[in-house]
């Protein structure tokens, strides 16, 4: 074969090579996200080193529950805590599919028993209990699985005196508990109320969607309220305007326009969410970072 040939051949003048799967991300929202960010094709190694900040538009990419363990504590190192709690079928719920089915298949596919993770580690060296809802389990809805959990993630904290911080991502409290998942909206609520008494820090992430009767408990608790950009926060969501036969004013229920109404405390890009964190906890906290 001549050098022509050759080089023909080695430039793809031939069958094209597939591209493998997951070498590019689309910078577009899922759900109620679904009309934000550029639309444009990007490199997920880009995307990811940026910690799934779109680096054209700045658009925030939804991320899993692990992610925010990786981002918010330093060197990305926790341990997690009281994996043995997982979700139950306490009233035999049944619609088109079993709800115990539904919580196996979930299980099964996230690797988790509920939709919530408690952890500790250290932010800026200084040891925090954190907990994250996991959207990617049952669309990170409250039961009383995720109830029992936060619970016991507070009462983990106060033991040891050190900060909280939970950050949320859900849809809100889990129909198929019924009453049992509104008890939980109480009893997370009454335990910060504890957890506040003992003089000591809780910091609130909101991230998109925290909607529901997340947001009407626990969620909007936080000593400091911190929200991410365009981030989708409220209770009954846009679809309210077929109720009430209002209009709804523009950018309704996102970050930017609850804290000009003075629902969130602070917008923070997710680059910038450890630093900015650790400063409030070294405001709220200044005594002894180092002890535990």
């Amino acid at each position: 074969m001549g050098w022509f040939d050759k080089w023909k051949s080695g430039l793809g003048f031939g069958a094209k090579k597939p591209v493998p799967d997951g070498v590019w991300v689309k910078c577009q929202g899922s759900g109620a996200d679904a009309h934000l960010g550029c639309g444009r094709t990007l490199y997920r190694r880009d995307v990811e080193s940026n910690l799934w900040v779109c680096p054209l538009c700045g658009f925030h990419l939804r991320i899993g529950a692990e992610r925010y363990f990786q981002i918010l504590l330093d060197d990305g190192k926790y341990e997690t805590l009281f994996d043995n709690i997982a979700s139950v079928d306490p009233l035999k719920f049944k619609s088109e599919k079993r709800y115990i089915d539904q919580i196996k298949g979930d299980a099964k596919r996230t690797g988790r028993k509920c939709a919530f993770i408690a952890g500790h580690g250290t932010m800026s060296g200084r040891p925090i209990a954190l907990g994250a809802m996991d959207f990617s389990f049952r669309g990170g809805s409250l039961g009383s699985a995720e109830g029992e959990k936060i619970c016991r993630l507070i009462n983990f904290a106060q033991e040891r005196r050190w900060p909280l911080v939970i950050v949320s991502q859900s849809g809100g409290a889990r129909m198929q508990e019924a009453a049992l998942s509104l008890m939980q909206m109480a009893k997370t609520s009454a335990r910060l109320a504890e957890f506040a008494d003992a003089g000591l820090p809780y910091v609130s992430l909101l991230t998109s969607p925290t909607t529901g009767g997340v947001t009407a408990s626990f969620a909007m608790l936080g000593d400091v309220i911190i929200a991410e950009p365009k981030a989708l926060i409220g209770f009954a969501g846009a679809r309210v305007r077929d109720t009430i036969r209002e209009e709804l004013p523009e950018g309704f229920q996102r970050a930017e326009f609850l804290l000009a109404h003075g629902f969130v405390d602070r917008v923070v890009d997710r680059r910038e969410l450890r630093a900015e964190i650790a400063r409030i906890l070294d405001l709220l906290l200044p005594v002894n970072r180092a002890a535990s």
